[in-house]
This record gives C-alpha cells, sequence and structure tokens, in this order.
C-alpha cells in the first residue's frame, strides 16, 4: 500500500491505489500463452483449460503440438507489481478460432499486446496480428524457440509475418521467465515510444 503526500483525514493517512495496465497475450494454439503468463506473473495464475476430447478432432489443427492435451477455453490471468505505484494485469486469450469471438471483450481497456509464435507454424499468428493492427493497438512479437531451437532468423521471420521495422521482436524460450520479463520490458518501451510520438504530433 502506498500512502499518498496529501494531508491525512482524521489522522489517518490517505492510501492512494496503484496505476493499473492491462496487457494482452495472444497467438496461436498450443504457442506458449498459458506457459508465459504462469512464469512471469507473481501470483498463481488463473487458468481456464480444460483437456482436448474427441470433439476437438478435426476442429482444432493439432500440427506440431500433437503431445498437448489441454487447452485455454476462456483466459489465462496473471499480475506483476512493476513497483507500488503501477501493476500490469495480464490477460492471455484463448488461441482456437472457435473461441475468437472473446477477442473483443478482453481486449476492453488494454494497453499493448503480446503476439506469442511459434516457428514450426507462423500462420497460426496471423488472426492475432491482424486484429491488433485493425484496432491501432500497439504489439510485440514473442517467437517461443523451445528448448533455445531457433531454425530461422529474425529477418526470415519479419518477413514471414510482414511486420515493420517498428514492431519489436523478442525470440527466446517463453517458458523462462527472464525471457518473459525480457518480453514485456519490450513491450514496455515500444508503448512508451508510441506514445511519445502521439504526444509529438
Amino acid at each position: 500500500m502506498v500512502f499518498a503526500d496529501s494531508e491525512p483525514t482524521g489522522g489517518v493517512p490517505v492510501s492512494t491505489p496503484p496505476a493499473a495496465v492491462k496487457i494482452l497475450v495472444a497467438g496461436g494454439f498450443g504457442v506458449g500463452k498459458t506457459t508465459l503468463v504462469g512464469a512471469v506473473s507473481e501470483v498463481t495464475p488463473l487458468h481456464t483449460e480444460e483437456y482436448l476430447t474427441v470433439a476437438s478432432e478435426g476442429v482444432d489443427d493439432m500440427g506440431g503440438v500433437e503431445e498437448k492435451s489441454t487447452t485455454t477455453v476462456a483466459m489465462d490471468f496473471g499480475r506483476i507489481t512493476v513497483n507500488p505505484q503501477l501493476v500490469v494485469y495480464l490477460f492471455g486469450t484463448p488461441g482456437q478460432e472457435r473461441f475468437w469471438f472473446m477477442w473483443n471483450d478482453l481486449v476492453q481497456g488494454a494497453l499493448g499486446a503480446i503476439v506469442l509464435t511459434d516457428t514450426r507454424r507462423l500462420e497460426t499468428s496471423f488472426a492475432s496480428i491482424d486484429f491488433f493492427e485493425s484496432r491501432g493497438i500497439p504489439f510485440v512479437i514473442g517467437v517461443n524457440c523451445f528448448h533455445g531451437h531457433m531454425d530461422r532468423s529474425e529477418q526470415e521471420i519479419r518477413g514471414a509475418l510482414t511486420l515493420g521495422p517498428e514492431v519489436p521482436l523478442v525470440m527466446g524460450d517463453m517458458r523462462r521467465k527472464e525471457a518473459g520479463r525480457d518480453l514485456l520490458l519490450a513491450l514496455v518501451e515500444h508503448l512508451m515510444a508510441v506514445m511519445s510520438a502521439d504526444y509529438r504530433r
């Protein structure tokens, strides 16, 4: 709890709640959104995962993630306290197309976004990129290099995703807290640059 510098009322310090920032974590099915939220959250994250059943056969594309047994059906939620004045709330979106209708609700109030991608299935990130671009929401790309394996260069990935040079791209194993931290820092710096550019206009 942070105490404001203003005069207390009746001898009781007046507290100032921290500012809250909402960030979305999006991307295709099985790219690591739930794992990223869990890796960086300071609290036990809220997950809405369900086991995959035979009902998903022919509906969910399991190519490249055949070992996956669960899926997010609503959202993941985590929290990071940057300092006593700022708290970041992370909302992980569901990746399957049949749950995309929830994105319009989750995006309300979001300041920025992280789009996770997997070089084995880059095409699964197209919808997330289009979604944030169409709404003018700044985003960064996190390339999840599982076990440190990088089979494409940054230039190749930018070309495949048709990214401009202004969009930050961070490569690493996003299951690790350090990689997730670097990705969040890249987003914060990108948001500051965007707001600074808007202010100068």
